[in-house]
């Protein structure tokens, strides 16, 4: 594995200057002022205005990822400010969420509004906004957000419809030893190493994906469907390697093939406080390499997002015109 988050600056990392830093943060506090309500849609609202705000370089980085998320999917934005001096206790209950108003919350809903619209699913996280990816005691072996040990390569929330175009993780705090890192791998990366046997496997509907462990039973059942869909030069891919399983034996072997070029090509990074790394859902999968926990309130704690290029899509299973997803 290579660090192309951090060996790949022109096209996968972005700086943030002394006195972008500085005015980003005044923006995110008068957002954070506004109200104190993470998922209210007036406060969703203020921050799509708050976007316009923030530093001109910024916002063109991130307009560019969004019109092309580059060979590696994905993007890290550094030295954003998180306030990490005023942050609390890392939380360690399971299903940990934020709810009220703060500088990474109105970091993390601006982005949103930059790329398109924040969304959540009801049956994950409670529906909340922003969320806390953070290991809690007793769920060290969990495939999900909770867990410590190696987290399996995925598309978030492969088995949905309605999956999410962008995935944002922002760090408040790495682990103690600074070894947890974020990893992610490209299908344009991959795409060339497959044979041709497995591309045409793969683009047909021989492979089924349940919903992951953070859903509990509300996630419902998954249809048929491929891994590789769209253009075959530039394919949008969907799979998750702890949910999904070939259907026949062909697919079963695609997904052996696909799963080693994919590790050939994955790139790692060790995210430090104050980095935001932005994932193309569609292009890209993402995991995490394993750390140990301590439960000491200064555990790894990042916040994340979920956003969707096309909310209309959507629109019938949002209650009012919202932000949650219920089924």
């Amino acid at each position: 594995m290579t660090n192309a988050l951090l060996d790949s600056p022109a096209e996968s990392l972005f700086t943030l200057s002394a006195k972008e830093k500085s005015e980003t943060a005044r923006i995110a506090e008068e957002l954070r002022s506004v109200s104190n309500e993470v998922d209210s849609g007036s406060w969703v609202a203020a921050a799509r205005s708050a976007w316009e705000e923030l530093p001109v370089e910024l916002r063109r980085r991130i307009r560019e990822f969004r019109r092309h998320s580059g060979t590696g999917g994905a993007l890290l934005v550094r030295g954003l400010p998180v306030g990490v001096d005023a942050l609390g206790p890392t939380p360690t209950v399971d299903g940990s969420v934020q709810r009220t108003t703060s500088g990474p919350s109105a970091l993390l809903l601006m982005t949103a509004c930059g790329l398109g619209d924040p969304v959540a699913f009801r049956a994950e996280k409670s529906g909340a906004l922003v969320q806390d990816v953070v290991p809690v005691p007793g769920r060290e072996e969990f495939q999900g957000n909770a867990g410590s040990v190696d987290l399996m390569m995925h598309n978030e929330n492969a088995f949905h419809g309605h999956r999410p175009d962008y995935v944002m993780l922002l760090c408040l705090r790495p682990d103690h030893e600074k070894v947890a890192g974020l990893t992610t791998s490209s299908i344009r990366e991959a795409l060339p190493l497959l044979s041709a046997e497995a591309r045409d496997s793969l683009a047909r509907p021989e492979f089924a994906t349940l919903p992951p462990p953070s859903f509990g039973s509300s996630g419902g059942s998954t249809s048929e469907h491929a891994v590789l869909t769209g253009s075959s030069d530039d394919p949008e891919i969907r799979i998750d390697f702890a949910a999904t399983e070939g259907l026949t034996t062909a697919a079963s072997a695609a997904l052996t093939e696909l799963s080693s070029a994919l590790v050939r090509v994955s790139h790692t990074t060790r995210m430090r406080a104050g980095d935001l790394a932005i994932v193309d859902n569609r292009v890209s999968l993402h995991g995490r390499t394993a750390f140990r926990p301590r439960y000491d309130g200064q555990d790894r704690w990042l916040q994340r997002t979920f956003v969707v290029k096309d909310l209309k899509r959507s629109r019938h299973m949002r209650p009012h015109d919202g932000y949650v997803l219920t089924r």
